[in-house]
C-alpha cells in the first residue's frame, strides 16, 4: 500500500537513494534531502519504509509556483504513484495563479493528461554545481 505525506522532517539521506536513474550528473543524497527541506511544498509516497516517490514544489506563496523534481523509483513505476503525487502538490497550490514546470518532450503527454499546457520557456544548467 503507498501512503502519502507532506512532512520530510524524518527523511533521511539513505531513504533517498535510487533516484534520478539516468540522470547524467545525478544530485547526491544530501542535496536531494536539502532540495527537499528546502521546497515550499513536498509530497512523499511511501511503501511501508521505503520512499516510493516524490514531488517538491518552490513558490513565492502568493502567486507563482514552480515544479523542479517529480521523480518515482523505477521498481514503482507504473503504479500512478506520479499522477497522485502530482494532483496532491496541486491541491496544495490551488490558491496560486500559475504552477509551471520544465520537461522533456517526450513527458509532455503526461503532464497534459494531468491538466497542465504547453509553454515557451528559458533556462540555464551549470551542471557542474551537482558535482559538488
Amino acid at each position: 500500500m503507498i501512503t502519502y505525506d507532506t512532512d520530510v522532517s524524518a527523511l533521511t539521506e539513505e531513504d533517498l537513494v535510487g533516484f534520478f536513474v539516468g540522470w547524467p550528473t545525478p544530485p547526491s543524497p544530501a542535496q536531494h534531502l536539502a532540495v527537499l527541506r528546502g521546497s515550499y511544498r513536498v509530497v512523499v509516497a511511501r511503501s511501508q519504509d521505503t520512499v516510493a516517490g516524490f514531488v517538491n514544489m518552490i513558490s513565492d506563496g502568493v502567486l507563482t509556483a514552480f515544479v523542479p523534481w517529480l521523480e518515482v523509483r523505477p521498481e514503482f513505476q507504473g503504479r500512478g504513484i506520479g499522477s497522485e503525487l502530482m494532483r496532491r502538490v496541486f491541491a496544495e497550490a490551488e490558491h496560486l495563479y500559475s504552477v509551471d514546470l520544465v520537461c522533456d518532450d517526450a513527458l509532455r503527454p503526461y503532464y497534459e493528461r494531468l491538466g497542465m499546457a504547453a509553454l515557451t520557456g528559458m533556462g540555464v544548467r551549470h551542471r557542474g554545481v551537482l558535482n559538488g
